[in-house]
């Protein structure tokens, strides 16, 4: 019976009738149509069933002329696999369930048909090709973006206390860059300062005011104190140095600006 079933789509799905279900489950739509209001809340339209009314249904039958008795109808109902399966388990009879298994093997299960003329094959091919060609591009970006990860790890373990001013500062730029623009780059300074402050348990603020007051005593002009920072008190000493790279290095992974060292 459904190897015999002319063929209905609606949103590019296969559906049936009211009327093609009862035949193929050897029942009446009567039956088919009590079934389903005793059971709304079991069915969901769009997944179990489509509702034709207004101009969808006059489309319908304009196409559809071979349903004369459908002239007069308001609405028409057209049920999905998934809702031919809830009346098959509604029904709940030995044909109803032979019946859907027919259905499922044969009027459902639709085959993709392979391209004959050459335009079709040459489509078909050309629509291959840019997956493969998408895939690969996919695959060459993902190898990059690995490359790149690397070497920007490669670099930030790099920095040393030899040329650490210029280094940091670079990174500590490359940071503010990835974060949105380079105004965030004094923030940035502080949060490093905070960091080498707190693990090392200094106070550079103060150490820079102390350097500037011998300064003062040694006579330095007072452009040229104004001039000193704290990276200048961080250069006289060693462990803060090295602490501060340190500091900076971790600052550059997690912010992650793997992907602007390459370009920069």
């Amino acid at each position: 019976m459904s190897n015999n079933l002319q063929v209905i789509e609606r949103n590019n799905k296969r559906v049936l009738t009211t009327q093609q279900l009862a035949d193929v489950y050897e029942t009446d739509s009567k039956n088919i149509s009590n079934n389903f209001n005793n059971n709304k809340d079991r069915f969901i339209e769009g997944k179990h069933y489509f509702l034709l009314q207004g101009d969808d249904l006059k489309n319908f039958k304009g196409i559809h002329t071979e349903y004369e008795n459908l002239k007069f109808a308001s609405k028409m109902y057209l049920w999905t696999e998934r809702g031919a399966n809830r009346h098959c388990k509604i029904l709940d009879t030995d044909k109803a369930w032979e019946q859907f298994d027919n259905l499922e093997e044969t009027y459902f299960k639709v085959k993709q048909q392979k391209p004959t003329c050459i335009e079709d094959v040459l489509i078909e091919s050309l629509k291959e090709m840019k997956d493969l060609r998408l895939q690969v591009n996919q695959a060459n970006n993902i190898a990059l973006e690995a490359k790149t990860e690397v070497k920007t790890i490669k670099e930030v373990v790099s920095l040393n206390a030899t040329d650490w001013r210029k280094d940091t500062q670079q990174l500590i730029a490359k940071i503010a860059k990835k974060q949105g623009g380079f105004e965030h780059i004094n923030m940035l300074r502080r949060e490093s300062y905070e960091l080498l402050n707190n693990r090392f348990g200094v106070d550079l603020n103060r150490r820079l005011i102390n350097k500037r007051r011998k300064m003062a005593e040694e006579g330095v002009s007072e452009s040229k104190r104004e001039k000193v920072n704290n990276l200048d008190v961080i250069q006289d000493d060693k462990k803060l140095i090295e602490g501060y790279v340190a500091i900076v290095k971790d600052m550059a992974l997690k912010y992650g600006i793997s992907s602007d060292l390459s370009k920069n």
